[in-house]
């Protein structure tokens, strides 16, 4: 494999969105994608509280990209998230107006209402993380697939998870036989999709070709490179919380025995 190692490492990378999710674990390989796809318009489905989005978004401000980026998303829960409050999406709205304004947009509505608002192939970098149910996802990745363009690129979370009525596994398992794919094992699962067409796969950026074109070796290299950096980013954060906490500690115990 020609030589590879995340960027997001070599540049100190740190989620500039904050927060618990189950996506920190592909933080890193999410940074890496923006910067290496260069996408024009990146849409995602289902956000929540923002983190990949914030991630995606920092990474097109970081690189200088000619981005726009938007999130779908109610912002009222379903039954895998549960309900939750309107500071949610205050929260996020807050941290895109302070960062990302001029390219970034929160569209509250569902997947069907916004489809309508983008054209046939206009989307360079899909991400579809809404309700997890086989039906809905399916629904989703059949309704949006037409917009996204020849060559690029659909991601789904949590293909890993086979609790409940989680159904993603499933219909990753049916589009592996369709399309070229590449799938990440840990942190419930993320699988990377390649719509066919577009710009020849020799002329994509390295990491496109990796994963997409490169030997059973150099793909398990690279999920093993984007899962040790996905843990080294969590370790990092919990070490710098752990520091703070202490440092907060010991200056309370100073000022009262002052």
């Amino acid at each position: 494999m020609s030589l590879y190692f995340p960027p997001s490492l070599r540049v100190d990378f740190e989620p500039r969105l904050g927060g618990q999710s189950t996506w920190q674990d592909h933080a890193a390989f999410g940074y890496d994608l923006v910067a290496a796809k260069a996408p024009r318009l990146l849409v995602e489905l289902g956000s929540q509280r923002g983190f990949s989005f914030g991630v995606f978004c920092q990474s097109a401000r970081t690189h200088s990209l000619d981005c726009t980026c938007y999130a779908v998303d109610t912002w009222a829960g379903d039954e895998h998230t549960g309900s939750y409050g309107e500071e949610i999406y205050d929260k996020l709205a807050s941290h895109i107006r302070e960062y990302y304004r001029h390219y970034a947009y929160l569209l509250r509505m569902t997947f069907d209402e916004a489809v309508g608002q983008f054209s046939d192939g206009s989307i360079d970098l899909l991400h579809i993380d809404g309700l997890h149910t086989y039906e809905a996802v399916s629904h989703d990745f059949h309704t949006w697939y037409p917009r996204v363009a020849a060559g690029g690129v659909i991601l789904f979370h949590d293909i890993a998870e086979r609790q409940g009525d989680f159904g993603v596994w499933k219909l990753w398992e049916e589009l592996q036989q369709q399309h070229p794919c590449f799938t990440f094992k840990h942190g419930h699962g993320l699988g990377v999709l390649r719509k066919p067409g577009g710009v020849e796969l020799a002329d994509e950026p390295q990491l496109i070709q990796l994963l997409f074109g490169g030997s059973a070796e150099d793909r398990q290299t690279v999920a093993e490179m984007y899962s040790i950096a996905g843990q080294f980013l969590k370790n990092r954060r919990q070490a710098r919380k752990f520091r703070e906490g202490r440092e907060q500690a010991i200056k309370r115990k100073m000022t009262g025995q002052a």
